[in-house]
């Protein structure tokens, strides 16, 4: 029955080709040519992740660190919101927000950075992406080679933010700090953010 309702999915052409995944998984390169996929959809382990709609603070506190990011980043560095990150062949997330070096950005139909691109990625954690958010993707990211992760935690009605950096050695990050209503680190650079600035918006 199974075989049955799968080959007549691959068949209809009134379904999107990507509801039936080939078998060995999507790659990265796939996401740029499959048509009418929802927006913001990730690349995990070679299976396609939708993102489910978000509450309010998930969009706010992305906004405060995004502003507060800009305030202080180097000249030679981005910050870009929601844009998805080739780390493998098969690993396509997209951070909540990642800096990238500005070279990686000179083009104004650029989809995707290479893993080598980016400096800082940043998650914020949603109810529904919560291992990945907490587990898997920081795996991916530290394997990739991304020096400094960024995780954030609703906390009440505000913020914390937790700090790791890469350890070379291991390849996987150690925390470094915990942060709630002040975000202030000398790496990747200087930072200054307050996170109660949520409030505000």
């Amino acid at each position: 029955m199974t075989v049955q309702v799968r080959s007549e999915m691959m068949t209809d052409p009134h379904l999107p080709g990507w509801l039936v995944p080939p078998p060995e998984g999507f790659t990265a390169t796939d996401l740029d040519h499959l048509t009418d996929l929802p927006a913001h959809t990730e690349l995990i382990d070679g299976s396609l992740v939708f993102v489910s709609p978000q509450a309010s603070f998930h969009a706010l506190i992305i906004t405060v660190l995004e502003n507060g990011l800009r305030k202080t980043v180097p000249s030679d560095l981005r910050v870009r919101r929601e844009m998805s990150v080739i780390l493998a062949p098969r690993q396509r997330p997209e951070p909540d927000l990642v800096v990238i070096h500005a070279t990686a950005d000179l083009r104004p139909d650029v989809t995707a950075y290479q893993a080598a691109d980016a400096v800082l990625a940043v998650e914020v954690v949603s109810p529904d992406s919560e291992t990945r958010d907490r587990e898997r993707k920081p795996q991916l990211y530290a394997a990739a080679g991304i020096r400094h992760f960024w995780r954030v935690e609703r906390n009440g009605g505000g913020a914390t933010v937790y700090v790791y950096e890469l350890d070379p050695a291991t390849r996987a990050y150690a925390l470094t700090g915990i942060h709630h209503d002040k975000l202030r680190l000398a790496v990747p650079f200087e930072v200054d953010i307050d996170l109660t600035e949520i409030d505000q918006l």
